[in-house]
């Protein structure tokens, strides 16, 4: 039996066909990090709905028979021509499926179609799967890969944030 195919499709943050990718993120990032960032509902309620919207912004989802299986968004990060990543996500029942780096390739070419020159993202020192996705997918890491990051919450505590974080940048084509 194969999979059903994989739609993709725009939403906005509020749409219900939403719900289940900022259910399971909470859930994930406040196993993964309690109150380390600030803690999952500030995370996600950091920004805006609008900024995930067009023309700057969007949220992507890939749906499997009406069910939302793999998702992520873009928002404008800083200067015009640079978007940031947010808000990926696999659902449990989906993982190891390659719906991941689907999503960010999507991710890309709308950032690409959107006039963006380059993209960032950063994910924590808890998601090595995070991490080891955008290093295998081209991404350039602005950290040195061969010194891991504490994942300890005392000490993660005691860094300044920007360097509790695993951030990356791409170049989607001409000077950035």
């Amino acid at each position: 039996m194969s999979a059903p195919p994989l739609e993709v499709v725009s939403v906005h943050p509020g749409d219900p066909l939403a719900a289940p990718l900022f259910a399971e993120l909470a859930v994930e990032y406040d196993r993964r990090y309690g109150d380390l960032f600030g803690g999952a509902a500030e995370e996600l309620t950091r920004y805006p709905d609008a900024e995930f919207l067009p023309p700057d912004g969007d949220l992507v989802l890939l749906v499997a028979d009406g069910v939302p299986v793999a998702g992520g968004a873009i928002r404008r990060h800083g200067d015009p021509a640079t978007a940031e990543v947010k808000r990926m996500w696999t659902s449990s029942a989906h993982r190891r499926q390659g719906l991941a780096r689907r999503v960010l390739a999507e991710l890309e070419a709308r950032a690409t179609a959107a006039g963006y020159r380059r993209m960032y993202l950063t994910t924590g020192p808890r998601q090595p799967e995070a991490r080891d996705l955008y290093l295998s997918a081209g991404w350039t890491p602005l950290f040195d890969p061969a010194v891991p990051r504490p994942t300890d919450t005392e000490t993660l505590r005691r860094l300044p944030v920007a360097e509790r974080l695993y951030a990356f940048e791409r170049s989607l084509g001409g000077p950035a």
